[in-house]
């Protein structure tokens, strides 16, 4: 994206009236610019050749059940030629699958057409700053959702369902939990890890419980090989390296 003080927005949506109650939800938003629209994938690829330097589009809102080419080989299209522009995909209804696919293709947002102009324009925001959002879940690309988004991304084409692949893409570890499951990798007692991160020893153990919760283990241990096989966190042969490394001056 060449710059995140605005939004310049393509609409890629098969229905004329829906294009035009988007118009009429971001109409009077400071900052955003709807600078094209197109009816179908095919028109949406032309659309930015022949105008996307001109217009310099940095979000695109697709419809995910377009005639032709619909709105996953758009955006995995898109993707390949187009990687900075951010895919925002819409759908008549909420689907985890649906979510994942999108996902998969390369989309940075997902979310039902039902959503009000508020949380859209909050959506719009959100991918041109470079996060992502599922539904009403926003992940922050520099730490866990770059990781996950790149195991899905790399999952063979047969598979279709969340349900296939023991994966809570949609309860991501927050940072500091993230922080605690390397410190259990490297073998720190609860004490060892508060005093590390300052924080109280029944703050850990609230890490701890959350962390199992989220991804529906029951111990420490299966948390830790859980998050090294996706790569969430790094090994402790990893981590004594980086603690080993001087910091740039």
């Amino acid at each position: 994206m060449s710059s995140n003080t605005s939004i310049r927005l393509l609409i890629v949506d098969d229905h004329p009236l829906f294009r035009q109650g988007v118009r009429w939800a971001l109409a009077g938003e400071e900052d955003v610019t709807i600078v094209g629209e197109a009816a179908s994938g095919e028109m949406a690829l032309e659309w930015l050749t022949t105008s996307g330097l001109t217009y310099d589009p940095n979000v695109m809102l697709v419809d995910l059940n377009l005639p032709g080419m619909n709105g996953l080989e758009l955006t995995r299209q898109v993707r390949r030629q187009y990687p900075s522009l951010g895919v925002v995909m819409l759908s008549m209804h909420e689907s985890d699958e649906q979510a994942f696919n999108a996902l998969r293709a390369g989309a940075a947002a997902y979310r039902s057409k039902d959503v009000k102009p508020q949380a859209l324009m909050e959506i719009l925001w959100r991918v041109a700053r470079g996060e992502y959002v599922i539904n009403d879940v926003v992940l922050e690309e520099p730490r866990v959702a770059s990781r996950v988004l790149s195991q899905f991304r790399t999952l063979p084409e047969t598979t279709t369902s969340p349900d296939v692949v023991d994966f809570p893409i949609f309860t991501p570890l927050s940072d500091r939990e993230i922080e605690v499951l390397e410190r259990i990798a490297s073998g720190g007692s609860n004490k060892e890890i508060a005093d590390s991160l300052k924080i109280s020893t029944q703050t850990v153990k609230n890490h701890i419980s959350s962390i199992l919760r989220k991804l529906s283990l029951n111990d420490r241990t299966q948390a830790v090989l859980f998050a090294l096989r996706r790569g969430w966190i790094e090994t402790p042969s990893e981590i004594r390296q980086h603690s080993a490394e001087p910091e740039d001056a």
